[in-house]
């Protein structure tokens, strides 16, 4: 008598279909496994039909494909000029990718200045003078920072700075000095907070800055 385990190894070895059988499975799935785009849209209900035919485009969307396309077509016609190179007496070194510019100039007797300013990082509402005060105009910040130097590399003076368009306020002076470096790795002389010093110290400070605008 058979044991249970060879008899169901026999069922396994003993195929389940005969070739003939399967062969005349397979010739009636020889039809395309999906219907024609046509007969597929005949499937769609009516309003679906239309949508999978033409993509309807909102509004908004409408509306930023215009702007898109108007500024494709004033860039087209009107180039972005180039940034400038100089101004005044320095020159200007555009930092592209970066949020500030930096400006090189000489003065006097072998006087390095480089500025690196930065692009407006603060505003201000302010009311427009005249009779009507709902007016209000916007005052923009940039910081600053100022370095004088002389050729021979001996020290370095480093003034950061404030500026608002009518105003330029004097925040740190550094001194930097070769021989200090050295011994103290890197650190400058930060000194005091230049805005709690008197007001003739600030002001030859400024002064000094303004000589070699």
């Amino acid at each position: 008598m058979a044991s249970p385990c060879s008899r169901l190894a026999r069922s396994v070895r003993r195929p389940l279909l005969r070739p003939e059988t399967l062969a005349s499975l397979l010739s009636r799935q020889r039809r395309p496994p999906f219907p024609p785009q046509d007969a597929a849209l005949a499937l769609l209900p009516r309003g679906r039909r239309y949508s999978a035919e033409s993509v309807v485009m909102s509004p908004f969307d409408a509306h930023i494909l215009r702007i898109l396309d108007s500024r494709i077509e004033l860039e087209s016609e009107y180039p972005v000029p180039e940034p400038p190179t100089k101004f005044d007496s320095f020159t200007v070194q555009d930092q592209p990718g970066q949020r500030w510019v930096t400006l090189r100039g000489n003065f006097g007797n072998g006087e390095d200045i480089k500025i690196e300013a930065t692009s407006f990082d603060a505003a201000v509402l302010v009311q427009k003078p005249g009779e009507d005060n709902s007016r209000q105009d916007m005052r923009l910040h940039i910081s600053l920072l100022v370095d004088v130097s002389k050729g021979d590399g001996l020290g370095m003076l480093e003034f950061l700075c404030s500026a608002w368009p009518d105003s330029l306020e004097i925040q740190n002076v550094y001194l930097f000095r070769k021989e200090m470096q050295e011994k103290m790795h890197s650190w400058p002389y930060m000194g005091p907070d230049s805005r709690k010093l008197n007001a003739k110290i600030r002001n030859t400070f400024r002064e000094f800055l303004e000589t070699r605008e």
